[in-house]
């Protein structure tokens, strides 16, 4: 039986000069020594990394072999409302694995592996000021009844991200200490490290679920869905605030009774204190037709389930990109027959939005 390559393990490091000479930079590069090191300028401009697209078949090798260090230039706090208050500054973007519907190689070229931004300790800072700033929650919503929340990886996966550098560990102690504010982040990848980082009921972790036979085909490089669930108790008893994310939702023939299957499996893994603390969000598949054609090249078979016009509609984004999604109409119907096999089949489960 062979052994299953790592997740990362870098052979070469693309470093910005600034990024190198800061703690956590030397840090990142001590804790990888024998890769080659390449300055360059920017972060952002890699061109053998971002936007090749001949680099379509070789997007697993590049996510494991390459990690990218950086400086974040600029620092802000975003609204959001919906899985958080707030969108934190990134501490890194990219990502290891390769979901076939993950918008983040759409943000930043095609094999975007793992960019870790050195300056986490002007990060931490400017987070800390941005929650003192806000002052006590003092109305509950549909994201925390108490405290603002911080969604700490929109570009990348956190429990990954956990494992080149120690930006996360900073920010899951960081928020540790703020009594009016949590952090929050969604991950495909059972990082059982960060069970001994004693969170206090600060850190969110959102696991992302969807059925295995779905999975299979489009969860690419992440844990398995039964390891997931297995995790779920292991989290919740070792500190973390534990969601789900049922997202993204792709229809296909039989997809209910698979998510049917996933909602019994979600019941039977999660102990009574689990379930008394859990919540979810419920968000259907978009795609784009740029991630479409890259797809083609590298991994048809999930354009079956994920490019869909039949079912479809066009949706231009803000960039002017053309994203799709279920048509208006037929979305809502969906959405109401998953959320009715919710209640039916985990009816302690609280959506805290669908959409």
């Amino acid at each position: 039986m062979t052994t299953a390559p790592p997740l990362i393990s870098p052979t070469r490091i693309y470093v910005e000069p600034a990024a190198a000479e800061l703690p956590r930079g030397r840090a990142v590069l001590d804790r990888f020594p024998d890769a080659e090191r390449v300055e360059v300028a920017s972060h952002w401009q890699i061109p053998e990394l971002h936007g090749d697209e001949a680099n379509a078949r070789r997007w697993v090798r590049i996510k494991r072999e390459a990690l990218v260090l950086g400086v974040k230039k600029s620092l802000s706090a975003r609204p959001n409302g919906r899985s958080a208050h707030f969108i934190a500054p990134s501490t890194a973007n990219g990502c290891a694995m390769a979901c076939a519907y993950c918008y983040v190689p759409r943000r930043k070229g095609y094999s975007n592996p793992i960019t870790v931004f050195a300056n986490i300790e002007q990060i931490t800072g400017y987070l800390a000021r941005h929650v003192a700033r806000q002052g006590p929650k003092v109305e509950p919503d549909q994201v925390d009844d108490h405290a603002w929340v911080y969604d700490i990886g929109e570009n990348s996966d956190c429990a990954v991200d956990a494992l080149v550098s120690d930006n996360v560990r900073d920010l899951v102690d960081l928020f540790r200490d703020l009594p009016t504010a949590k952090a929050s982040f969604a991950t495909k990848h059972v990082n059982r490290d960060l069970l001994d980082w004693d969170p206090r009921g600060r850190t969110r972790v959102r696991f992302s679920l969807m059925p295995e036979r779905t999975a299979k085909l489009l969860d690419i490089r992440t844990s398995a869905m039964a390891e997931r669930l297995a995790a779920l108790d292991d989290f919740r008893a070792a500190g973390y605030e534990v969601h789900v994310n049922l997202s993204p939702v792709v229809v296909h023939d039989g997809w209910l009774d698979d998510w049917r299957e996933l909602l019994e499996a979600l019941g039977d893994a999660a102990s009574p204190e689990t379930r008394a603390q859990l919540a979810a969000e419920v968000i259907m598949l978009t795609h784009n037709r740029a991630l479409h054609d890259v797809n083609l090249r590298w991994h048809p078979k999930a354009e079956e389930l994920l490019w869909r016009p039949d079912l479809q509609e066009v949706k231009r984004s803000e960039g002017g990109g053309v994203n799709v999604r279920y048509r208006a109409g037929l979305k809502r119907g969906l959405l109401d027959e998953l959320l009715a096999l919710i209640d039916r089949h985990a009816p302690y489960l609280r959506v805290r939005y669908a959409f």
